[in-house]
């Protein structure tokens, strides 16, 4: 079957090149393209193998859009160090955690005074080693260290302890973030929204939330 659709492709791109008129010293191009295509078809093709469903992908990350946008709007697109987070994205949607952690190492090592960079460091830790592990923290650490006055790192630093389910940890540095939050700003709203929501979630638990950030 996988040889029939060949030729019919083969002949539909033939008589495509024909009705738009293609000039007759580009056809032997094309026919050199068709045949590179159908060799490869017949080197790694298997036009006998049984119909099957696709299998999903296994062990590709997910990162949600909207926490992607608001990383760019907390510390902006058009900046070196933003280069080495757009690598490490790529890595964690294909499932490589340990080569988007080494990535934004190399950018720390690079810049070493990003408080950005750190940042992307301690939540990619945090994704790879499941929890806000101490050299997560470490890395949160240094962000906070060079940026005490920037709402990013304490958000990021929250939402790696929401998913690891420390929601009453994490809703001290929500609420830090929000602080430090210049008023009239977008992303200062996504974040009072996420810590409306979990202050909900911390109600229905029966746990505080009133805890000042460390």
């Amino acid at each position: 079957m996988g040889w029939l659709w060949l030729a019919l492709l083969g002949t539909a791109a033939m008589a495509a090149m024909v009705l738009l008129g293609l000039p007759r010293r580009l056809w032997s191009f094309a026919g050199a393209a068709l045949m590179l295509g159908a060799a490869g078809y017949a080197v790694q093709g298997r036009p006998f193998a049984a119909a099957r469903p696709a299998a999903p992908a296994v062990g590709r990350g997910e990162e949600d859009p909207a926490i992607t946008n608001l990383r760019d709007d907390l510390f902006g697109r058009l900046s070196q160090d933003h280069a080495y987070q757009v690598a490490a994205d790529a890595m964690t949607r294909t499932g490589e955690k340990r080569a988007a952690v080494q990535a934004l190492l190399g950018g720390v090592n690079r810049l070493p005074l990003s408080y950005s960079l750190w940042t992307g460091l301690g939540g990619a830790l945090a994704a790879h080693d499941g929890r806000v592990s101490p050299a997560a923290r470490l890395a949160f650490d240094q962000a906070l260290r060079l940026a005490p006055r920037h709402p990013g790192p304490p958000f990021f630093l929250g939402l790696a302890l929401v998913r690891a389910n420390e929601y009453a940890a994490a809703r001290r540095w929500w609420a830090r973030s929000l602080a430090l939050c210049p008023r009239d700003t977008a992303y200062r709203r996504q974040i009072a929204l996420r810590l409306a929501l979990l202050d909900r979630l911390l109600a229905e638990r029966g746990q505080a939330s009133g805890t000042p950030a460390p």
